[in-house]
């Protein structure tokens, strides 16, 4: 199968097995949704859920969080690890979506990026999930499945988003990296396909183990 070919039979199939794509992280609003993010560094997103209703029971808008004290915040968000940069951060945006923002947070990617602790990936998924901005945020899952699939050669993050962008339809970027996170969650885990188990990996590349660098086509 040529790249396109292999794109063409993921998206068909993905959107088969995935017609509905949840955003995992529950959320009320942009603003919550931003912090769940930063929360989901190094994190479960089921442990993010269990976690942020008592964090946004306390503060619920920026300026209510820029209030607490870091130390309260850590207090709530210590279950999901990396507690003391990530109660910085929170506090930090928080702060900062106040004072240059409005309280509100932008609808811009590069905006997103400038507040703490909010790197390229998690300001993607705010513009793709909270604004349906087209974007293709790339996690483990996807960096992974992007690779065995013969779709980037994995390089960098940032080559995958790239190859993934060129591979297919704008139109489906948003839906199409929660499908593929769906996917390797629940088909094709890191631990539990050697590119020879799950159906895409063997349609894809039949007979052939781990294929972890795409050969052009």
């Amino acid at each position: 199968m040529t790249r396109a070919e292999r794109a063409a039979h993921i998206d068909r199939r993905l959107e088969e097995l995935f017609p509905e794509v949840p955003v995992p992280l529950e959320h009320a609003d942009a603003y919550t949704l931003l912090v769940a993010v930063v929360l989901s560094a190094q994190c479960t997103d089921a442990r993010v859920n269990r976690v942020t209703p008592a964090l946004f029971a306390r503060a619920r808008t920026p300026d209510a969080m820029r209030r607490l004290p870091v130390a309260e915040i850590e207090r709530v968000i210590r279950p999901c690890g990396l507690a003391p940069q990530k109660a910085r951060a929170i506090r930090g945006l928080s702060k900062m979506l106040c004072e240059r923002h409005g309280g509100r947070v932008p609808d811009d990617l590069e905006a997103l990026q400038e507040l703490p602790g909010v790197g390229r990936k998690t300001a993607l998924v705010v513009m793709a999930q909270a604004f349906g901005r087209p974007s293709f945020p790339v996690d483990t899952h996807i960096h992974r499945l992007a690779q065995q699939w013969g779709l980037t050669d994995g390089s960098s993050v940032a080559h995958t988003e790239r190859d993934l962008m060129r591979a297919f339809p704008e139109a489906r970027w948003n839906r199409l990296h929660l499908q593929f996170i769906y996917y390797g969650r629940a088909v094709c885990p890191a631990r539990g396909c050697d590119g020879m188990r799950c159906e895409i990996c063997k349609t894809c590349f039949p007979g052939r183990r781990r294929p972890s660098r795409a050969k052009k086509a």
